[in-house]
């Protein structure tokens, strides 16, 4: 149970960042990703989660990697989108 909570925090906190990133426009890219997937019919919440999917791969394989953010990577899994990165 406290892993699905975890989980769940970590996904709104990832959220939450993505947003940041569009109210901010920083990067561009993120907002820029939000208007294209939206346009091609998703629904802002769908898109949303597709950016935060984008996100949470490059924080995760920061981690894993024990290396830097890596916001060219980020930007790439962007711009591929809907088409999820590969884990």
């Amino acid at each position: 149970q406290a892993d699905s909570d975890d989980g769940q925090m970590a996904g709104e906190a990832i959220v939450e960042a993505v947003e940041n990133q569009i109210a901010d426009n920083n990067p561009p890219e993120t907002k820029q990703t939000l208007v294209r997937l939206m346009e091609a019919g998703e629904s802002r919440e769908n898109a949303i989660r597709y950016i935060a999917c984008a996100l949470s791969v490059e924080i995760f394989e920061a981690l894993k990697h024990k290396e830097p953010y890596n916001n060219e990577r980020y930007l790439n899994n962007l711009k591929a989108l809907p088409k999820l990165p590969d884990e």
